[in-house]
This record gives structure tokens, C-alpha cells and sequence, in this order.
């Protein structure tokens, strides 16, 4: 999906066939990790995603998201 002006935009919609295998993997890569390595293990995750998407417009679209959605609930 993109914009007139051909700048790629998030796509914030669920993607998955199975979302519940996607989250039931997500929880199992953390299972039995400090709270210090599960926090670096999601940086490390978001890092990798992000060089696998490698366009910085939709990676500063997730990040704004991403950071709205935390604050919305503190």
C-alpha cells in the first residue's frame, strides 16, 4: 500500500492467517527470560524486523505508533 507520492505507509491491520500461533510464539521465545533479557530480546527483535523492512518511513510510522499506544495507556 502506498501514498500519491509513492512513500510506502504502515500497514496497522493484521496480517496473519493464524494470529494466535504468531502470539503463542512470541510469548514462548520469552518464557524463562529475566526482565532484562526479554527487554533486550525485543529490542533485538525490532532491530532485526527493522533492517528486514529497510525503509525508514514505515519504520518511523511503527515507532510513532508503537510509542502512542504506550502512553495512551499510562
Amino acid at each position: 500500500m502506498t501514498q500519491a507520492n509513492t512513500h510506502p505507509i504502515l500497514n496497522p491491520r493484521p496480517s496473519f492467517n493464524v494470529p494466535d500461533e504468531f502470539y503463542e510464539r512470541l510469548i514462548s521465545a520469552h518464557r524463562d527470560l529475566s526482565t532484562n533479557e526479554s527487554n533486550a530480546m525485543n529490542a533485538a527483535l525490532v532491530v532485526l524486523l527493522s533492517n528486514h523492512i529497510g525503509d525508514l518511513n514505515v519504520i518511523s510510522q511503527a515507532l510513532d505508533e508503537a510509542r502512542r499506544s504506550v502512553m495512551a495507556e499510562a
